[in-house]
């Protein structure tokens, strides 16, 4: 699996407005420079965003984005399938809708069983977990693993 740049664009885009909750509407240009994302790139991520209801925006000097729910209801899944679609595909399908025969049918479960790994994980960790630097308990026991560091 791969986090695809616009994933990861995102997701550092909403931490960035959750971090500035009360604060009011955040300009593109000051998320844009905060977190080292193009500007025009962010753009089109933000305008995602907004339509899959995780972000509101405000036009005029005293505009800019802000989050559309509480962080502790935004997860890291829903900002990646806004911007990115399902979160584990095989050849751009869903694994659900394949078919394998021969030897290759145990792939099915392998793929069905990743994705559901994939996405316990990013559905389980909500926008307010990791600005509070509280991350679910199971995830911080798998990045604690010395082998979750190393590049095979």
């Amino acid at each position: 699996m791969r986090i695809s740049a616009r994933a990861d664009y995102a997701v550092r885009a909403v931490l960035e407005l959750a971090v500035h909750g009360d604060d009011g509407p955040v300009k593109a240009e000051t998320i844009a420079t905060t977190q080292d994302i193009p500007h025009k790139f962010l753009e089109g991520i933000l305008g995602d965003l907004r339509r899959a209801g995780i972000v509101d925006s405000r036009r005029g000097g005293g505009g800019g984005y802000r989050l559309a729910r509480a962080a502790d209801a935004i997860t890291v899944a829903d900002v990646i399938r806004a911007v990115d679609g399902p979160i584990v595909s095989v050849r751009g399908e869903r694994p659900t809708g394949l078919a394998y025969t021969g030897s290759a049918e145990p792939l099915l479960p392998l793929w069905i069983a990743l994705r559901a790994n994939v996405r316990r994980i990013l559905e389980g960790v909500t926008v307010a977990d990791i600005v509070t630097d509280a991350l679910p308990e199971p995830v911080r026991a798998l990045a604690a693993e010395p082998a979750a560091w190393e590049n095979p």
